[in-house]
């Protein structure tokens, strides 16, 4: 499709028929990562591109748009740092334009002194601003253009209308933010006890819709009264923060990491089954109990312990509460057992059987 063609108006009512549709698609969304994986594959289809990616930040006050990690068909430098501070020239100028770029025109603009190797490593066929309340919130990078007989050049109209689904896409990612903030612990940076509650009910009606295991952690740092105790208050947030990024970083984006309360911690781990439950626990356990954890020169050890729940899709649906309670019961027996340890509800006879009289 060249520039310059006019564009039939069947072709601009089938359009402005997706963008209705994309619309209410990005609205139904409210979790981070499933929004951002499907602007991306909404747009790769919409522009007919083997790959995208998008710079975003998940944080308002935040300096830094980074790579997320849900990008799909880019190929990635390990020796380049894919972050962009929102002081570099090339957000002001995406912000001024509030329109998309090829590669040549963005370094044309810029000049070629200004270091963009975050974005041109990437090989982008373009570059579109997200741009909500006149504010740039990120950046969309579209891979390679599949070429279907026309050419793989971008035509003014295509531009208008990937631009048109990427202010669409900037508002949704700026609602998911505000919702991110509202319902996260802002000290440990997981989420809130509430809100965890509706998710993990949302999600076990889905692994039962589509047949897959879910599986619940809950983990309680072992002797945390002594970290209060001895070094103060202070201390005791500074381990919580640190327990909470080990907790985060040992599980999967799909997963979920919530504060539960004081220094207990719950997890979902969406289609993952008994097996591999106690895997990723046991890592997380282990990964703490060696962690080297500094405060003011005192060398901390923290340890953990965790109590696990398995739904299995031909096992009876439950509730989040009901399914918690059953990792809560787990994680007693962890800690009148010894601490510092993980235990499965199916893998102990005592919790099998304390469970079998709660139910009687």
């Amino acid at each position: 499709m060249k520039p310059s063609e006019e564009i039939p108006a069947e072709r601009r009512i089938f359009d402005l028929e997706q963008t209705l549709e994309i619309s209410k698609s990005f609205s139904a969304v409210l979790e981070f990562s499933p929004l951002i994986e499907s602007i991306l594959y909404i747009c790769m289809g919409q522009m007919r591109v083997l790959g995208a990616g998008v710079f975003i930040t998940k944080d308002l006050d935040s300096q830094t748009l980074v790579l997320d990690d849900t990008y799909n068909g880019l190929d990635t430098d390990a020796t380049i740092s894919y972050k962009l501070a929102y002081s570099h020239p090339l957000i002001s100028l995406l912000e001024n334009e509030a329109k998309p770029l090829t590669l040549i025109e963005l370094i044309e603009k810029l000049g070629s002194t200004v270091d963009i190797s975050s974005i041109a490593s990437l090989n982008p066929s373009l570059i579109v601003p997200l741009i909500a309340q006149n504010k740039l919130n990120g950046i969309l990078t579209l891979g390679e253009r599949i070429d279907l007989g026309d050419g793989t050049e971008y035509s003014d109209y295509e531009k208008e209308h990937i631009n048109t689904i990427a202010s669409l896409a900037a508002i949704s990612i700026r609602n998911a933010v505000l919702l991110e903030i509202s319902t996260t612990d802002m000290m440990t940076k997981l989420k809130l006890k509430h809100y965890f509650y509706s998710l993990l009910d949302n999600k076990i009606e889905k692994a039962i819709e589509v047949e897959v295991p879910i599986s619940v952690a809950m983990f309680d740092i072992d002797h945390f009264k002594i970290f209060n105790d001895t070094y103060g208050h202070a201390c005791g947030d500074y381990v919580l923060i640190k327990v909470a990024q080990i907790i985060k970083e040992g599980i999967r984006s799909k997963d979920i990491a919530c504060r539960y309360g004081g220094e207990e911690f719950v997890v979902m781990l969406y289609n993952c089954d008994q097996e591999e439950s106690i895997i990723v626990a046991d890592r997380i356990r282990s990964t703490l109990e060696t962690a080297d954890i500094d405060y003011k020169g005192e060398l901390l050890h923290v340890t953990i312990s965790a109590g696990l729940a398995t739904l299995e899709p031909s096992e009876e649906a439950l509730s989040s509460e009901e399914f918690i309670e059953i990792a809560d019961k787990a994680l007693y027996f962890s800690k009148e057992t010894g601490r510092n340890k993980v235990t499965h509800s199916k893998c102990d006879m005592d919790i099998s059987l304390a469970l079998e009289e709660k139910k009687s």
